[in-house]
């Protein structure tokens, strides 16, 4: 039996929708300033609810649940379609001046919470352009929640079922319908945005910005409204503000649910949240210790800039307060590392996360334990439960996967002209959906923009299969997908 689009065009076509109607927010804030772009939104939000209309109209039909290859599709699917149209006001604004590619990536980025970007001058763009990214962003988060919680847990794609199973009892006896616990996590993302931009507010950010960057910090997205990012407040208590809900953005949303419930014990009790306090905390001591050694930082001074920027990389948020690409020899490898790590499964966060590298320890020490005592029985366990092997099967695929994927990006970059750190960096940035690179041209000081077209859409690629944990993307290229 042929595979059935019609389902996956809808629900294509639905999301496409909530771009179309997230379009006129931008559209307002340009109207009320007098900014012609306006326009720009208005014409392009109609073109996509027309495009969407169509799409919705032509496959309408009765209640039916996806299979698992239409999930694998639609999933893929949407993360390549929306970002398309989300792309058109980035192309149309004369402001920006931005190619299709360009716009793409910008889309791409904004969407998958990536952070990278090809726009300099951001204090003098339009207002709804620095909107719609923060938008973007923040869509892009929540949606990233939606999708690690209903739909790649389904899919069994890199472990992520383990993570399923972890909550499955808990929450679904409380909240036993999908849709439930959706309106409760988008309500806990809008409670804790809403908190973050007015905590920005009081602090000394203007109403715009706060809103901005609430938006992007929560989302662990990225984007800010000024090219020197957070370093261009210069604020000790804005970055502290950023730094938590940040944090908060790399906890698993679903605990969040527990804590509403007043069941604390998990919270305190899951060792994926203490395995990434104590990474985290691992780095911070680390980078704190060097400046004050080494570059003759004081110690509130090197805490401050260290654990803004240390929960930036690893919670692959991409905000800077400072160029830390001049911290010296040893700062550049430690970013590099936790850029990949990311925070936990649930969250907003990007990275390789938390639960596999947990996943990883306990199955290598499970097999040097089996190497001392050959006889014995070992089983691996995660929170206090045994981990089934096609979990650890499954996460070690991962890790190849990643790994491959990773080198053959970046070789491919270095054919293309890129210098070694630029070509790696970039490689690793994107797939890890982290946004500053390192290096001169793409660091925290830089952009994307000197970049080839051809190295801007190898990115996207790598930004889309980051964010849909790779397998997502690479079964719909095997034969035995498309097999009846």
């Amino acid at each position: 039996m042929l595979l059935d689009f019609r389902p996956i065009v809808f629900v294509t076509g639905v999301l496409l929708s909530m771009i179309a109607i997230a379009m006129l927010v931008p559209t307002m804030v340009d109207l009320i300033v007098g900014n012609k772009d306006w326009q720009v939104f208005l014409l392009s939000s109609g073109f996509t609810m027309f495009t969407a209309g169509l799409m919705i109209l032509t496959t309408r039909q009765e209640s039916k649940s996806l299979n698992i290859r239409q999930a694998f599709v639609m999933t893929t699917m949407v993360w390549i379609i929306l970002p398309a149209f989300s792309a058109l006001p980035f192309l149309a604004a004369d402001a920006l001046n931005l190619s299709y590619t360009d716009a793409f990536f910008e889309a791409m980025s904004g969407l998958t919470t990536t952070g990278s970007t090809v726009v300099s001058g951001l204090e003098s763009a339009p207002p709804g352009i620095l909107m719609w990214r923060s938008i973007l962003q923040w869509m892009g988060g929540v949606g990233i929640v939606v999708m690690a919680i209903s739909i790649l847990p389904m899919l069994q794609i890199g472990g992520m079922q383990l993570f399923r199973m972890e909550f499955s009892d808990r929450i679904e006896k409380a909240l036993p319908r999908a849709a439930q616990i959706g309106t409760w996590i988008f309500a806990i993302y809008i409670g804790l945005s809403t908190i973050c931009a007015y905590l920005f507010w009081l602090a000394g950010m203007t109403a715009f910005d706060a809103i901005n960057h609430a938006m992007t910090t929560v989302a662990t997205g990225g984007f800010s409204t000024h090219d020197a990012s957070f370093g261009y407040f210069q604020s000790a208590k804005i970055e502290a503000i950023s730094t938590i809900f940040m944090i908060l953005g790399s906890l698993p949303f679903l605990l969040y649910l527990q804590l509403l419930r007043k069941d604390w014990k998990p919270f305190f009790e899951d060792t994926q949240v203490r395995w990434f306090f104590g990474i985290l905390g691992t780095a911070i001591g680390l980078m704190t210790g060097y400046l004050m050694v080494q570059q003759g930082y004081s110690f509130l001074e090197s805490l401050r800039h260290t654990s803004f920027n240390v929960v930036s990389i690893m919670t692959g948020t991409g905000f800077a307060s400072t160029d830390y690409s001049l911290w010296g020899a040893f700062a550049m490898p430690l970013f590099f590392l936790i850029m990949f790590i990311g925070g936990c499964a649930g969250s907003t966060t990007c990275g390789i996360k938390i639960f596999r590298f947990q996943v990883l320890f306990e199955t290598a020490r499970t097999q040097m334990r089996s190497l001392l005592q050959p006889n014995g029985v070992f089983i691996s366990y995660y929170n206090g439960k045994p981990i089934p092997e096609q979990v650890s099967t499954s996460v070690m695929a991962f890790f190849f996967m990643f790994a491959a994927i990773f080198a053959l990006l970046a070789m491919a970059l270095g054919l293309l002209g890129m210098d070694f750190i630029t070509a790696t960096s970039a490689a690793g940035t994107a797939l890890a959906n982290v946004g500053p690179g390192l290096g001169e041209m793409i660091g925290p000081s830089g952009n994307f923009s000197q970049l080839p077209d051809s190295a801007k859409w190898l990115l996207s690629l790598g930004m889309l299969l980051g964010r849909l944990e790779i397998f997502t993307v690479l079964i719909l290229f095997t034969s035995h997908f498309w097999k009846d």
